[in-house]
């Protein structure tokens, strides 16, 4: 059972608890599909407190990756959050089934839900489920602000989403610091995308408290130093 589970059975309040913890939750994206059994519980030794598990639908970005079944059964061989971001159109369809798959947090993205957004937030949240709101490169902050407050996490894409490997975009994170003087105590601040050694710092340095690193983890030769080496 995972600690965020865990809290949910205790009944433990989101903006009780603290996030001084620098999180890390390695993107399956990059892991090894034909073994991830083996990769997940890789990363979970080596000291990773999340699973990052992106759900592409080819229309929202420009590809394809996996779906509820995936999830499911990944649940049932880790104890890590599972941290499902939904890059797909119309999430809240899909919303309870990945809830009951076993998911802890459900990111969705802004620019998927817009007008909808405070709905799909409620109901993340009604499902059992942390929320998480997304926003891509282009999307200003302005336009998330009246949801910052009802997110139990924001993310913040610093590359285009849709694929791995790629550079990142030191602009993106400069929206760090804004998001986060609007967050409560408690919220998560999460950023993904070209995130290594010296991107996390410039990242954490700006109030990032959760980092999704996805190649960097996974083709690094020492899995423990590459998760250790981002806090």
């Amino acid at each position: 059972m995972s600690e965020i589970e865990n809290n949910k059975i205790n009944g433990e309040k989101m903006e009780d608890k603290k996030t001084d913890k620098i999180i890390v939750a390695p993107s399956i994206l990059s892991a090894d599909f034909a073994n991830l059994e083996r990769d997940i519980k890789t990363v979970a030794k080596a000291g990773a407190e999340w699973v990052h598990i992106d759900v592409m639908d080819g229309h929202f970005v420009p590809n394809i990756t996996i779906g509820v079944p995936v999830v499911k059964s990944i649940r049932q061989i880790t104890d890590l959050t599972l941290d499902v971001h939904l890059m797909i159109e119309n999430p809240e369809k899909y919303v309870d089934a990945f809830a009951d798959a076993g998911s802890d947090i459900i990111t969705v993205h802004y620019e998927a839900t817009k007008d909808k957004t405070e709905d799909v937030l409620r109901q993340i949240k009604k499902s059992g489920c942390l929320a998480g709101l997304s926003i891509k490169p282009k999307t200003g902050v302005d336009e998330i602000k009246q949801y910052i407050g009802l997110a139990d996490l924001i993310l913040v894409m610093t590359v285009e989403p849709g694929f791995g490997g790629q550079k990142f975009m030191q602009d993106c994170a400069d929206k760090l610091p804004e998001i986060k003087a609007l967050q409560k105590e408690g919220q998560y601040l999460e950023v993904d995308g070209g995130i290594n050694a010296e991107t996390s710092k410039y990242c954490t340095k700006r109030g990032a408290n959760a980092l999704v690193a996805g190649s960097y983890v996974f083709k690094s030769d020492n899995i423990e130093e590459a998760i250790s080496s981002l806090r």
